[in-house]
């Protein structure tokens, strides 16, 4: 029949090629035209939807890709924050550490090693009201220690109170130690805790040798010494 070649067009109608145009097809431009009238898909339609996948992965890449940035962000920031955080409560635990060896120097002590307890807070006796101290009795020239610490505001000699040291503390708390022999500080000395301040005697309107203390916060009335010694942690 002197056909060269079939070529199927995209209406489904069957056509003869000319020899000459075959001759010049190739035979991959024949292996494409034919898969793609089998297929249905052109070319172009190819290409796009190569591209799109193209599109798809990449960004699906740029997600991947923003998702580990931002993990790496996240990382960091975390590590801050716990850089942040340790470095508060080491300071958090420096303050603790300074608050309690303030406190340890600042503890309240007995104010003589031996003695005995001979009058109370409140008690009537010798006295034309009510007892305004409390009395450690012990041989004269017995140590007499500094129950906290503080600033000695006065020494001397005070009537019926005979020799007294009054030493007033960090909160304006003054504790007056009274019918002493001698002293041991002076106006204007701070004292620590469980420092020799004087002695026992028995100067003053007394008995017997004894150190008659008393506390008086702010400088005001006086309060029952037993149960401040107490609070502070310390038993007569």
């Amino acid at each position: 029949m002197g056909v060269a070649a079939l070529a199927v067009s995209t209406g489904g109608v069957v056509t003869v090629a000319h020899p000459g145009m075959v001759g010049a097809m190739n035979e991959q431009s024949v292996q494409v035209v034919a898969a793609n009238a089998l297929s249905g898909v052109s070319g172009t339609s190819r290409n796009s939807q190569l591209a799109e996948r193209r599109e798809a992965v990449s960004r699906d890449s740029s997600r991947d890709e923003a998702a580990a940035v931002a993990g790496e962000e996240a990382i960091e920031v975390a590590e801050e924050l716990a850089v942040e955080r340790t470095a508060a409560l080491a300071k958090v635990t420096e303050k603790a550490d300074e608050q309690e060896k303030l406190i340890e120097q600042n503890k309240w002590s007995l104010p003589m090693t031996s003695y005995r307890l001979t009058a109370f807070f409140g008690e009537r006796g010798l006295w034309s009201r009510g007892h305004t101290g409390i009395d450690f009795a012990a041989p004269s020239g017995t140590s007499i220690y500094a129950v906290a610490n503080g600033v000695v505001t006065s020494t001397g000699y005070d009537g019926s109170y005979g020799n007294k040291t009054v030493v007033t503390l960090d909160d304006g708390t003054e504790i007056w130690y009274c019918h002493q022999s001698s002293f041991n500080v002076e106006a204007g000395d701070f004292v620590r805790s469980g420092e020799l301040i004087g002695f026992v005697g028995s100067t003053g309107r007394v008995t017997g040798p004894h150190l008659h203390l008393e506390v008086r916060p702010g400088g005001g009335d006086p309060v029952d010494p037993y149960a401040a010694l107490l609070a502070n942690h310390v038993r007569p």
